[in-house]
């Protein structure tokens, strides 16, 4: 089998959510979402992520997800989205060993 479902299941559960509403995300959101954008409202990066739009403008406020201000708009960069994922990413590990 591929490595594609074992990550799946490991941005899944870094999420908190499951695979399978990962899937419908994606699915839902594969057709609408312009993934050539490089700035993305809190919005869309909160369904990029598939968390709540409260839970992400929770992680802008806190400055774990970088934001910018553009005029008077707010926007992520796409790329922050990816660096947090990863950060997320390497961190599970070692919280885990911590609480073992």
């Amino acid at each position: 089998m591929s490595e594609t479902p074992l990550e799946l299941a490991r941005v899944a559960r870094v999420l908190g959510t499951t695979e399978q509403a990962l899937l419908r995300l994606i699915a839902d959101q594969s057709s609408a979402a312009d993934f050539t954008l490089v700035a993305l409202t809190v919005e869309e990066a909160a369904r990029r992520l598939g968390v709540g739009r409260t839970t992400m403008y929770a992680l802008v406020a806190s400055g774990e997800v970088p934001s910018v201000t553009i005029g008077r708009l707010r926007r992520v960069p796409a790329e922050a989205l990816k660096e947090y994922v990863a950060a997320r990413s390497q961190a599970t590990p070692s919280t885990v060993a911590l609480a073992a």
